[in-house]
């Protein structure tokens, strides 16, 4: 009679074990990234049976498959999501696609089908030194990492979405055949950031042995009872994670990769990096910080404001000191903009350090989150500026960009209307708006000393970005009073101009849109 009960435990010993190691998926979260990397999968496959002369079909695909990605997004904003998730423990999941997540990538997969666009004309120009399938193999594959970042609630997972995204990013820079100054740029930013990569290994590593655990949520909860043997360690572990996220950033003092990076790369890929990289930096940092670190707030929060004003004061200088003739000096100032322009970033993250509850840290959060929204359209519209003067002027210079309005009237206008939001001056409204909203952060949080740095900061940005502006309607060099040459605008990039344009102007019309839509729950 005993028989049969000890069949049914051996029959359902297995079952029981299968369960416990079988994660369900839930595809319709994980779709915006998923779509990213199956596409670009096909379009390296593609570029195989591809006929040189048709190759232009594989950027139309990408183009298609980023907006296909975005288009994922939006059945995920009826609730949250998540997946990948404790068989034990259905709330600790590695996966999660929230309002943070979502905004992140819009901003991500917006970013990277804008700097697509600026890549197709790019691609045409110098199809000999450019190879198209695998061009548009990395950008997809590095725009699908910085997408699954945002949703990473693991340090596992957080890092591999990190070098997911970077990884691809190292080879973009160089892919340009037989130039040296590109194979320099890929070397530094190579091996600069497989430095700051192993640094913050290390510093995850020491969290991980003091806490037991990976997850961002148990890690805040464990960190808190650590023993006081193991404090030090802690704190070690901390400090050394920040080091890396903070290299993705550009913060000062691990900038050093931005100028020569951007100069050697192609412009769309610069452009990529100034928006996207930057997105995966500062949602890595969030995710590290307020999510898993809010407990070591005293450690990292005064660490986070230090590298807020040493950024915005050494790219904002830097972009001061560009001269006018000097080759790729366009490119240049808009390298050292960049990293001035992440010092504003880091400032609400600071602030979230010192916010008395977790509703005063998710409204920090969100300032950083709008602020990079509006960086993002009006940076990208200044590339897409930069990548039109670039194709009759090789060396970009500040010089080329004089009279530029007689050549050209429209884009000269609207890169004046982008330079002047990233002043923070009308009718740039957005521009403003997000200064005013990062500068209430950091006062609400009690840092006056920030905030009086960074109001220091726009008034020295202001100055390289009004005399960019009052170039662009001189008079040109050597005028003889003939009709200018009109600069001729293929279809992919007038449609980057065209987005970046609309958006920023809406925008700049209702710029309550921009906090609305980052109003974000971390917790």
């Amino acid at each position: 009679m005993a028989q049969p009960p000890v069949q049914a435990q051996t029959h359902d010993l297995p079952q029981t074990l299968a369960e416990s190691v079988v994660q369900s998926v839930d595809w319709l979260a994980i779709a915006p990234p998923t779509v990213a990397a199956v596409v670009g999968l096909a379009v390296l496959v593609a570029d195989l049976f591809t006929d040189d002369r048709r190759k232009a079909l594989l950027g139309w695909a990408s183009v298609a498959g980023l907006a296909v990605s975005l288009l994922a997004l939006v059945p995920l904003l009826d609730a949250d999501r998540a997946t990948f998730c404790l068989t034990g423990d259905p709330d600790v999941c590695s996966y999660t696609a929230d309002r943070f997540t979502l905004v992140v990538q819009f901003l991500v997969l917006g970013g990277a089908l804008l700097a697509a666009l600026l890549s197709m004309t790019a691609l045409k120009d110098d199809r000999k030194n450019l190879p198209e399938g695998e061009f548009w193999f990395l950008l997809l594959s590095s725009a699908a990492g910085a997408a699954l970042l945002p949703a990473s609630r693991d340090l596992a997972t957080l890092v591999v979405a990190l070098e997911v995204a970077s990884l691809p990013a190292f080879a973009l820079v160089g892919i340009r055949q037989g130039d040296r100054r590109s194979s320099e740029a890929a070397l530094k930013f190579f091996l600069s950031s497989v430095t700051a990569t192993a640094v913050s290994l290390l510093g995850i590593s020491f969290v991980y042995a003091t806490t037991g655990t990976l997850y961002l949520t148990e890690i805040a909860d464990r960190i808190q009872d650590v023993d006081g043997q193991l404090h030090t360690l802690t704190q070690a572990g901390v400090v050394l994670t920040l080091i890396g996220f903070a290299f993705k950033t550009a913060a000062v003092p691990f900038h050093f990769w931005v100028p020569d990076t951007y100069v050697g790369a192609p412009l769309p890929v610069a452009a990529y990096l100034s928006v996207v990289g930057k997105a995966v930096g500062f949602s890595g940092l969030i995710l590290v910080t307020v999510v898993a670190l809010p407990s070591y707030a005293d450690v990292w929060g005064p660490a986070v404001a230090v590298l807020a004003a040493l950024t915005m004061t050494v790219g904002n200088v830097g972009a001061l000191a560009q001269r006018s003739t000097r080759a790729y000096s366009a490119v240049r100032l808009l390298a050292w903009s960049s990293v001035g322009q992440a010092g504003y970033l880091l400032v609400p993250i600071a602030a979230a350090a010192y916010a008395d509850d977790t509703a005063d840290a998710e409204k920090a959060v969100g300032s950083t989150v709008a602020y990079a929204l509006m960086y993002a359209a009006v940076n990208l519209g200044a590339f897409a500026v930069a990548a039109l003067v670039g194709r009759t002027k090789s060396l970009n210079r500040l010089s080329d960009y004089r009279g530029l309005y007689a050549s050209s009237p429209l884009s000269a206008l609207l890169l004046a209307f982008f330079l002047l939001c990233l002043a923070g001056l009308p009718p740039g409204i957005i521009g403003l708006f997000a200064k005013v909203t990062v500068f209430s952060a950091a006062v609400d949080a009690g840092l006056g000393w920030l905030a009086v740095v960074m109001a220091v900061n726009v008034v020295i940005a202001l100055f390289y970005y009004l005399q960019w502006t009052a170039l662009l309607f001189r008079a040109p060099q050597g005028d003889t009073g003939g009709a200018p040459e009109p600069h001729r605008v293929p279809a992919p990039l007038t449609l980057a101009l065209a987005l970046t344009g609309v958006v920023g102007i809406a925008l700049s019309g209702a710029p309550q849109l921009v906090l609305r839509f980052a109003d974000i729950g971390l917790f």
